[in-house]
């Protein structure tokens, strides 16, 4: 297999770039236009060639596609590019930007100016900048010479990056960079827009509706006034004293300030949107639905993207995301949280659909993060719940109850799920008591959620072991002591704490950059920095940041043994969503199934199971 490094210069000009406009929009552009493409053969020199559309064209079919392996920096920019513009689709995607990020943490820098200077792999220049507003035409032969060079340059850097980078990336990684360039370059998923338009005009009815019923009472000339008074905080505010109701205050945690409460979160909302007063209830719920546009914007977004991709829906996601290695939305477009308990709101997922003649698998790793939790704390006894196939919420419901507890007490196995889900990572009582009410649509008191908590821990006492073993695995990558050698954490032999931080089976790394003991404030803790400042951490952190790491490489592992037959169209959290023929539905998903119930190598005693069904669209499957 041969291996070409690649990459397209392209027109932009102001309010036409990739700062303004989403990957897919500025591709899909009637304004969209190739000047040149660098392209490097194995270790052959890298040339540069502009043209018109065919006379590119031409070039890239000079190239035998079906035994290459693609490399560039950015791959769902320059691979979507040759797969919707000139209809080329690699053997292999190679990309050295999500592998610099899995290699040295979402944190740092991963463009290639940064990375190049980290290797010392040569100065990336500045031509670039010249081009703007310059469609091909508008260059002159020495100007385009120039522009050749730069981009030139920049695929000799990717190059050298790729054979630095490619030493240390585990391989199975590479299959997974592979499958999620994949699901945006060749989507395999579409777009019901007939669905998503009456659901638009239902909620643009509803909100006018909502806008109009409030214009009298709030003495307003038109339903633009009352919008922004509800949607403002300080008008809002301001309404609400003028009726005699303070306005709810919390504390600003950046600031350390007093300011509104008045995020549909805020525990002083929601107490406004249960007043005994109904006219209080009213202004709330016609604020939620005024003030917040998200419904709408994605629906609108959504018809977008089916109507420039002939109903095809690319799937933007970023590879290594979190920093956990979980995938995260990109694009604008968050595949992650899409709604799914509001029956109207769930007309996103609804308008999902297989291609004709297929179905939609939807396949979850059952309670992973809990199952692994127990398993890599060592608390044998919880362990054999799950392998013993006993619901687990419904066995910590029942210790909470005094009684047996089963599937048919939904409210009190919510609670029991609650509890096993949040006590794990050392939620408090407080939190917990929050948690509940939000969501569990419980009320328990705080001495309530106090013994709560004291029955989870008495429960899981290993798992309390767990955190302190990783206070102290904070102490020792902070301050690593001489001639200590690195070792494992919790009872499996699969995460070892080591001077660069904690090492996963898959070979990567959970990174805590510039840890230190902060003093600062009352009570001592440990601070990391991140782009945006120092992020606090502390055991019960450290364990949930390592179980949805390990969650994470799990699904990854199976997605890739899921694509020998089937490649995965999308993954939202726990979750693979694959395509079938209609004929072969039954089949196909027996043996997802059987894939995503297997536990990983490194983890052969853990009890891993799925659940999963098939429909003729996402939402219903």
């Amino acid at each position: 297999m041969q291996i070409v490094t690649l990459d397209f210069e392209t027109f932009y000009d102001t309010g036409y770039g990739l700062k303004k406009l989403t990957t897919e929009e500025y591709i899909k552009s009637p304004l969209f236009q190739v000047i040149g493409v660098a392209i490097k053969i194995d270790q052959g020199s890298t040339k540069w060639y502009s043209g018109t559309h065919e006379e590119i064209k031409d070039v890239l079919n000079t190239i035998e596609w079906d035994r290459t392996a693609l490399v560039c920096h950015n791959m769902m920019f320059d691979g979507a590019i040759l797969s919707w513009i000139f209809n080329v689709v690699p053997k292999v995607y190679f990309d050295t930007l999500p592998i610099a990020r899995a290699l040295h943490g979402i944190n740092v820098g991963g463009s290639l100016k940064f990375l190049a200077e980290k290797y010392h792999l040569g100065e990336k220049g500045t031509e670039v900048l010249d081009a703007k507003g310059k469609r091909i035409e508008d260059f002159q032969p020495y100007e385009l010479h120039r522009y050749g060079e730069y981009c030139k340059n920049d695929v000799e850097l990717t190059h050298k990056l790729f054979n630095i980078l490619i030493q240390d990336f585990p391989h199975s990684e590479l299959k997974l960079i592979d499958l999620t360039i994949r699901m945006f370059t060749q989507p395999l998923l579409e777009v019901d827009d007939a669905l998503l338009i009456e659901r638009l005009e239902v909620v643009k009815e509803e909100k006018q509706k909502l806008l109009s019923g409030l214009k009298a009472r709030l003495e307003c000339e038109d339903e633009e006034c009352v919008r922004k008074k509800l949607a403002s905080n300080k008008q809002f505010a301001e309404l609400l004293e003028e009726i005699g109701i303070p306005c709810p205050m919390k504390e600003s945690p950046t600031t350390g300030k007093q300011t509104y409460a008045l995020a549909k979160t805020d525990q002083g909302f929601i107490d406004l949107k249960e007043h005994e007063d109904l006219f209080i209830q009213e202004l709330c719920a016609v604020r939620l639905g005024t003030k917040s546009t998200i419904e709408e914007s994605r629906i609108e977004r959504f018809i977008g993207i089916g109507a420039r991709n002939r109903g095809k829906l690319p799937i933007p996601l970023k590879y290594y995301g979190a920093h956990t290695g979980r995938w995260s939305g990109s694009d604008k477009v968050n595949f992650q949280n899409l709604p799914s308990r509001d029956a109207k709101k769930k007309a996103l997922k609804n308008a999902i659909l297989p291609p004709e003649g297929h179905v939609i698998m939807n396949v979850d790793s059952s309670q992973i993060e809990a199952r692994l939790l127990v398993w890599l704390a060592g608390q044998e006894d919880v362990t054999q719940w799950y392998r013993e196939g006993r619901d687990v919420y419904c066995e910590f419901a029942s210790k909470v109850y005094g009684k047996k507890i089963d599937k048919r007490n939904k409210l009190e196995r919510a609670v029991g799920k609650t509890c096993i889900l949040g006590l794990g990572y050392g939620t408090g009582a407080t939190k917990l008591q929050n948690v509940l009410k939000l969501g569990a649509g419980v009320e328990f008191s705080e001495q309530e959620c106090q013994r709560l908590v004291k029955i989870y821990r008495e429960v899981n006492d290993k798992v309390i072991q767990l955190w302190r073993e990783c206070d102290d695995a904070l102490n020792d990558i902070a301050s690593w002591p001489p001639g200590k050698e690195p070792y494992y954490l919790g009872a499996q032999k699969c995460v070892i704490v080591s001077p660069k931080g904690l090492r996963l089976p898959n070979g990567l790394y959970i990174y805590y950059p510039e840890l230190e003991w902060d003093t600062s404030g009352l009570k001592g803790k440990f601070v990391y920095k991140n782009r945006f400042g120092n992020v606090s951490i502390w055991g019960g952190s450290v364990v949930e940041n390592v179980v949805q790491a390990l969650a994470r490489i799990v699904i990854g592992e199976q997605m890739v043994a899921i694509s020998h037959r089937y490649r995965p169209a999308l993954t939202v959290h726990d979750a693979v969503v694959c395509i079938a023929p209609e004929e072969e539905k039954d089949e196909a998903l027996k043996y997802i199934m059987e894939e995503m119930s297997k536990p990983p190598a490194w983890g052969q005693d853990c009890p891993i199971t799925c659940e999963g069904g098939y429909a003729d669209n996402y939402g219903d499957c």
